[in-house]
């Protein structure tokens, strides 16, 4: 997308879009597409999805928290808008979506593993025929659709020689 058509889908000035394209190609989030000419030129992601992981520098741990929080927060509201507003789906879409929950006792190695199958599942249809980079790929009737994946401890663990009531 341009700055322009950006700005437009915001409410944004181009300008203020521009600023922020350049900004974000400074640190790698963005590159310019090519194929534009003079003003019009279009941006896109340089990568899908982000992760954040503990870099032992506390002030970068409290701004990665930060910036995750606020992730979490806009992709529960979306899961909540879903939530209010499903009865207006076709009935295909109501049944094809999904709300889970499933409580495991793990090991810390084997959560990494739970994890990285998972992610390597997912990151199949992230790449699939190149329909998040190119829209022209996609399929007649798909919509964006996100997934979220939280697996997380709920408790610390217990020593060797206290197993408690696990």
């Amino acid at each position: 997308m341009t700055a322009t058509e950006i700005g437009e889908r915001i409410g944004e000035t181009a300008t203020t879009c521009s600023f922020h394209l350049r900004q974000l190609a400074k640190y790698g989030f963005v590159e310019e597409a090519g194929g534009g000419t003079g003003r019009s030129r279009p941006w896109r992601l340089t990568s899908i999805g982000m992760s954040f992981s503990p870099s032992g520098d506390t002030e970068a741990e409290i701004a990665s928290d930060a910036v995750v929080r606020m992730f979490r927060e806009r992709q529960l509201e979306r899961y909540q808008t879903w939530r209010s507003t499903k009865a207006s789906y076709p009935p295909e879409w109501r049944q094809a979506a999904t709300d889970s929950q499933y409580l495991f006792y793990l090991t810390a190695p084997e959560l990494e593993q739970l994890s990285s199958e998972v992610h390597e599942l997912l990151q199949r249809w992230v790449m699939l025929e190149g329909r998040l980079q190119d829209p022209s790929r996609r399929p007649a009737g798909s919509v964006p659709v996100e997934t979220l994946l939280l697996s997380h401890p709920i408790g610390l663990p217990r020593s060797e020689s206290d197993p408690g009531d696990a």
